[in-house]
C-alpha cells in the first residue's frame, strides 16, 4: 500500500495549527497572564508583546486550520457534508465545525479587545478578554475531544 504523502502532510499541518492555536490559548490563560497580572502596570509591555506575537501565529493557525480542514473534510466515507447530522460521524463533525466557527469569532473579538487595552488599562475590558479566553480554552478542549472521537470512528461502520 502506497502512503498518500499529500494527505499525510495536510494532516500534519492541521495538527500543528491545532496545537499552536489551542496550546497557545492554554499557555496564555493558565501560565502567562496569571503571572503577569501580579504587577499589571509594570508588566503591561511584556503582556502586550506576548499577545501581539501570539495573535500573529494564532491568525496564521486559524487560516491554516480552515484550509487544511476543508482539504481533509471528506477523508472518511462517513462524512456526508458540512453541518450534516445523518450519522454520528457527521453529527460530531457538524458540532466540531460549529465550535471552530465560534472560536474564530471569539478570537477576533478578543483581538479587538486586546488592541483596545493597549491604549489604556481598562479593568472591565481586561475582564471581558479573560472571560473570552477561558471560554475559548474550554471550546478548544471540546474540539480536541471531538477530533479524537471522529478520528476513532472515521473508518468504523456507519451508524
Amino acid at each position: 500500500m502506497q502512503v498518500p504523502i499529500i494527505v499525510v502532510l495536510v494532516t500534519f499541518l492541521h495538527d500543528v495549527f491545532t496545537a499552536v492555536w489551542i496550546g497557545g490559548l492554554i499557555t496564555l490563560g493558565v501560565t502567562v497572564l496569571p503571572a503577569i497580572r501580579k504587577n499589571k502596570q509594570q508588566n503591561k509591555e511584556l503582556r502586550d508583546s506576548i499577545q501581539k506575537r501570539l495573535n500573529t501565529i494564532v491568525i496564521i493557525s486559524i487560516a491554516g486550520l480552515w484550509i487544511t480542514g476543508i482539504l481533509l473534510a471528506n477523508r472518511s466515507t462517513a462524512f456526508t457534508g458540512f453541518f450534516s447530522t445523518s450519522n454520528s460521524y457527521s453529527l460530531a463533525m457538524a458540532i466540531k465545525h460549529s465550535l471552530v466557527i465560534l472560536m474564530t469569532v471569539l478570537a477576533l473579538v478578543r483581538t479587538r479587545l486586546v488592541v483596545r487595552t493597549k491604549k489604556a488599562v481598562d479593568p472591565s475590558t481586561e475582564k471581558r478578554g479573560a472571560i473570552i479566553l477561558v471560554v475559548n480554552i474550554i471550546l478548544g478542549i471540546a474540539v480536541l475531544l471531538l477530533s479524537a472521537y471522529t478520528a476513532t470512528i472515521a473508518n468504523l461502520p456507519i451508524s
